[in-house]
């Protein structure tokens, strides 16, 4: 009977014990989740209210009259829709470039051999950790005069200037040398060499090349890798701000630039001199830049996930 008694005492123990570590875990979890969401619930909550409720001291969070027209607004002089197929074009272009140009230096850097392999990766490493501030100047300085290996100038032209386009961040991104580009080459590294290579001696066996093996053995293999690097690249091209202003790349193209003037478009075409009720116009078209990030997170949820696991990110 003590026996039994004493097994009873320990397995409530170890209950209490698991139930108090599970609560302070969803606790820490919540905790987190508000102090993250709570300012994009607090901006989508404003960007309705009316001017009743902006002035209204009772009104909090939820409008007691709820309106559009900060939405409408915003679409009309953001040009909305027009911008944002451009943009989606442009950001879809890079992260093409960039998933298949990655693929091909990660893929090179698990599985070959060659001169100043371990100086050239750690340039790789170095792109993750150093900041694309630390190299601003030369970057506007090489595309505001571009004439690479000074080509141009011997040869008796102009080095063009290039700035004002997007063409710099696609020649960066041709080059594997794009934004984030050293850690999407990082995550391509990881995941290949995680491969057998008994799968490529096999290819071999059956007279296929170098190339021919990437594109038709390895490149499949690396579906979700391909797509954590392709939602990666989207998000991050999609909310740059940095390189599009660095390179002045114009505001028809990159629709977060549109957010910078809205608030002082708005208040000089509607007269408004309250910058309490510009402001809830700004809300508005920081929700319109947001929603189609979170749309397609919602439709690549899963295979995002499955991606992140399979990849070289964590283990």
């Amino acid at each position: 009977m003590l026996t039994v008694s004493l097994n009873q005492r320990g397995k409530l123990i170890s209950g209490i014990k698991i139930w108090i570590i599970s609560t302070l875990r969803y606790a820490l979890i919540i905790g987190v989740a508000y102090m993250i969401i709570s300012p994009l619930i607090g901006i989508t909550m404003n960007s309705f209210f009316s001017n009743e409720d902006k002035f209204n001291p009772m009104v909090y969070l939820i409008p007691t009259r709820p309106t559009l027209e900060r939405y409408q607004v915003a679409i009309r002089v953001m040009n909305y829709w027009r911008v944002l197929a451009n943009n989606i074009a442009y950001v879809a272009g890079l992260a093409a470039i960039q998933a298949i140009v990655c693929s091909m230096v990660g893929y090179g850097f698990a599985r070959f051999r060659f001169p100043l392999k371990r100086l050239l990766f750690t340039c790789v490493i170095i792109m993750i950790v150093v900041p694309s501030h630390a190299i601003m100047l030369p970057l506007y300085m090489l595309f505001q005069n571009f004439d690479p290996f000074g080509l141009i100038s011997r040869s008796g032209g102009i080095p063009p200037n290039l700035l004002a386009s997007p063409l710099p961040m696609f020649i960066m991104t041709v080059f594997a040398a794009g934004l984030r580009s050293g850690l999407y080459i990082f995550i391509f590294n990881q995941f290949f060499r995680g491969l057998p290579k008994e799968i490529e001696e096999a290819a071999e066996i059956d007279g296929a090349g170098a190339f021919y093996t990437y594109i038709r053995v390895m490149l499949p293999n690396a579906v979700p890798s391909m797509i954590t690097v392709l939602i990666f690249s989207v998000v991050w091209q999609f909310n740059d701000k940095f390189f599009a202003q660095l390179f002045s790349i114009s505001p028809r193209i990159v629709l977060s630039k549109q957010i910078s003037g809205l608030q002082s478009s708005v208040a000089n075409l509607y007269q408004l001199r309250d910058p309490s009720l510009t402001t809830l116009y700004l809300y508005a078209g920081v929700v319109l830049v947001i929603v189609p990030l979170l749309l397609i997170y919602v439709i690549l949820q899963r295979r995002f996930i499955e991606g992140v696991e399979r990849s070289g990110i964590v283990g």
